[in-house]
């Protein structure tokens, strides 16, 4: 999950003391890596490496970092490590230990917000989109993902927001509020029938919609539609309408 553009300094620290987990007790980080911790660093696991060196998998402002402690455990090198051939020797740990579980815990909170279902309940593939009413682009979207979702591939599910026009937030809570959401949201998205808006809005829905706010602010998303997918258990992030090429990626097939 990508939330900030921030990188970690690369950082070399002379610092002394050694300390390795004894069975039963609590882990503590080597010396120079609990320095780290101090400046801001969260560390999530120690894993294997090259050379004598040990590698931490951590993070800062939700960006992904690796740590490599060096063998006698007085110095710690932030950044990426790279093999005689210029392969990255980081980017596998860090997608296992620190951005797997971090884009499963954001695919939760995408579960949880409030979202307006279009397509089958079962489908194979589900892909989350951040959908304002008055936005074209979602309504494109909306009618290139067809093929996709009446074919039973893919569920969209369309988490509403309002921040384009003055009367977004009241057209998005409409549409969660309606009867059948889902089919309101498509025939608005088709364009054979304008929402019903409500003339007082429930403040159940009001929460839910600044919920959803939050969250597409949390994400650094700035534009819709923002849609959301996972490959190989790592979430995929794109804003706008895609391209083809794109769109089967996001679907998870060739157009049907």
């Amino acid at each position: 999950m990508i939330v900030s553009n921030a990188r970690f300094p690369l950082t070399l620290l002379a610092l002394s003391g050694l300390l390795w987990p004894a069975a039963g007790i609590a882990e503590e980080w080597p010396a120079p890596i609990a320095a780290l911790e101090k400046q801001g660093l969260n560390v999530h696991q120690r894993f294997d490496a090259p050379s004598g060196l040990t590698g931490y998998a951590a993070s800062v402002r939700g960006q992904a970092v690796a740590v490599y402690l060096t063998e006698d455990g007085e110095h710690a090198i932030v950044g990426t490590l790279l093999d005689a051939e210029g392969n990255d020797l980081s980017a596998a740990q860090l997608d296992e230990l620190v951005r797997k579980p971090q884009d499963a815990a954001t695919w939760n909170n995408l579960g949880d917000s409030a979202w307006i279902a279009d397509g089958a309940a079962d489908a194979e593939r589900i892909v989350y989109v951040f959908t304002d009413p008055n936005c074209p682009y979602c309504q494109q979207f909306w009618s290139e993902a067809r093929p996709w979702v009446e074919a039973g591939k893919v569920q969209l599910r369309h988490i509403m927001v309002g921040i384009l026009k003055q009367d977004s937030p009241r057209k998005a809570i409409s549409l969660l509020a309606a009867d059948d959401p889902a089919a309101a949201l498509h025939a608005h998205q088709q364009g054979s029938q304008a929402i019903a808006l409500l003339e007082s809005l429930p403040r159940e829905f009001e929460d839910a919609l600044a919920k959803n706010h939050r969250l597409m602010q949390r994400l650094g998303l700035r534009a819709t539609p923002s849609i959301l997918y996972r490959r190989d258990g790592l979430l995929k992030i794109a804003q706008g309408v895609p391209a083809e090429q794109q769109l089967e990626a996001i679907m998870g097939s060739p157009r049907p």
